[in-house]
């Protein structure tokens, strides 16, 4: 067995405060959120009919990250309704409205939850969204499918979305060759995989699995705490190999992160909660994009 691995089995024995779905420990809160994906699984096994892939284009979800080269941020704006650290975010808004809001003010990719049981999501939501943009003109939106994702028929079941991208949590997956054949299986029905790492022993993994997008998750799976400090650190560590995209995640909710996150090679950040939970995720997107304004009482220089 890998250190990796050790590390998952270990983590995955820690005992969670059962009155609070975000407790206990790091692997036991990913062990949770692999059981609640049971059922999912267990109804792509026994569906009948066979998966019939999207038919429509997939806009190129790594390329629009480095759209901007050496200058701004890219923002990957997420449709979150709820999450097991802030319960529920809001819910007054339907995907649709979201989507377009974000496109409208500058998002350069959308991600869409789908997990159901503690974030609200649904699979049928990167449909709903796509129909929104195309109608509204932003056909050229890339789509990020947002789940526990650790089964090749999960992976089938996206590719019959419009979804450009998905995700894969390397301690879900802690073996390179399982990540391997998740994102190649993805890779032969058009879609990219956003590998997500904690440390250098997941990052390891992911570049061994052959990952070109790598997310860094600032969030500390044992206490929920943010440390945005070692999201930097890990990615100036890693430094810069050809053809990798790095996405910032978890934290970011401030201009200045923003900035930080571009100054230690990052070319994307993915924003939700902080987009959301005002209700207002166009305005709050734009305010971020731009930063604090100037006090109009100072003079220029």
């Amino acid at each position: 067995m890998s250190a990796a691995k050790e590390r998952s089995v270990s983590a995955a024995g820690g005992q969670a405060d059962t009155q609070d779905p975000a407790a206990g420990q790091g692997g036991g809160r990913l062990e949770r959120f692999r059981v609640a994906k049971a059922r999912e699984i267990a109804a792509l096994k026994e569906r009948s009919r066979p998966f019939v892939p999207y038919g429509g284009p997939r806009p190129g979800f790594g390329q629009v990250l480095t759209k901007f080269g050496s200058g701004s941020l890219a923002v990957i704006a997420e449709f979150k309704q709820a999450s097991p650290s802030q319960g529920a975010i809001c819910s007054s808004l339907t995907v649709e409205e979201v989507a377009c809001a974000y496109a409208g003010h500058g998002a350069s990719a959308l991600s869409i939850l789908t997990e159901e049981a503690y974030f609200a999501g649904r699979l049928e939501y990167l449909t709903r969204a796509r129909r929104a943009l195309d109608k509204g003109g932003f056909a050229s939106m890339p789509l990020l499918r947002k789940d526990f994702l650790f089964d090749p028929l999960q992976i089938e079941a996206t590719a019959e979305t419009p979804a450009s991208a998905f995700l894969l949590i390397v301690r879900l997956t802690p073996d390179v060759q399982e990540l391997r054949t998740l994102r190649e299986l993805g890779a032969r029905h058009g879609l990219e995989a956003v590998v997500e790492v904690f440390d250098a022993e997941d990052l390891e993994l992911a570049r061994s699995s052959g990952a070109r997008l790598i997310q860094v998750n600032a969030r500390d799976l044992e206490n929920l705490a943010v440390d945005r400090q070692a999201c930097l650190a890990l990615k100036r560590a890693a430094g810069e190999r050809r053809d990798e995209v790095w996405i910032a995640a978890s934290g970011m909710d401030r201009h200045e992160h923003l900035c930080a996150a571009k100054d230690a090679g990052y070319a994307a950040a993915l924003v939700g909660t902080a987009l959301m939970r005002n209700g207002t995720p166009g305005e709050s997107l734009a305010a971020l994009l731009q930063g604090p304004r100037p006090d109009r009482g100072s003079s220029a220089e």
